[in-house]
């Protein structure tokens, strides 16, 4: 299955402009890999929102990784949406939903006990995008690299402000690749007021279906 998801990355992705032609020959150990250890930072069965998804990364790779977690991707962008879908469809994924919305469209409406993102903006400002859509009780899991420890000096004030504290920064499968993959983890305050609680819905019951956006 992560073959032909990277199949359909050097084909359909590349023509559609979302990834680059020089990023073919890395795509495993640079995206595929790079993704798919995040996989270990998360609980059994618990949902996960991939906010800016893209071409599905790390979204895609984390449902392959881990079949019995629900991923909610979330686009906002038609063509990216639709290979989403389309992708999601040829590789049988009934444990991720395509959602087709900005972020702060979906707070308020939608919260989820897990949000991921990776290479969509700094801490600062992608704390406040996706703390909005944790849970209370809940976690921020965002990948980052090698300039970790100077967002995070400029985020925590921010973080701070929108109920969240930084817990630490991990690194999965240090025994597994040559550049193991860094998150820094952020826990949202249990009694921050709750946006939603529909994030839970397992997302087989809504294989593929988008957010009503046309």
């Amino acid at each position: 299955m992560a073959q032909a998801y990277a199949d359909l990355l050097a084909g359909a992705g590349i023509t559609r402009g979302l990834i680059g032609p020089r990023e073919v020959p890395r795509l495993w150990d640079r995206h595929l890999v790079n993704c798919g250890l995040l996989a270990a930072a998360f609980d059994d069965g618990t949902t996960v929102a991939d906010i800016g998804s893209g071409a599905g990364l790390p979204g895609i790779p984390i449902a392959i990784a881990r079949p019995d977690v629900c991923v909610v991707l979330v686009e906002p962008l038609l063509r990216r949406a639709t290979f989403l879908q389309e992708a999601v469809a040829a590789l049988g994924l009934d444990n991720v939903e395509v959602v087709r919305a900005r972020a702060e469209e979906l707070a308020g409406h939608r919260a989820f006990p897990v949000v991921t993102a990776r290479a969509v903006a700094r801490l600062d400002k992608l704390a406040g995008w996706t703390l909005p859509l944790v849970a209370p009780g809940g976690w921020l899991v965002a990948m980052k690299g090698a300039a970790v420890t100077e967002e995070l000096d400029g985020a925590r004030r921010a973080i701070q402000r929108l109920g969240g504290e930084v817990v630490g920064v991990e690194q999965y499968g240090a025994d597994l690749a040559t550049e193991p993959t860094t998150a820094v983890r952020v826990r949202v305050s249990d009694t921050r007021a709750a946006g939603s609680s529909s994030g839970g819905r397992s997302a087989r019951r809504k294989r593929g279906r988008g957010s009503g956006k046309r």
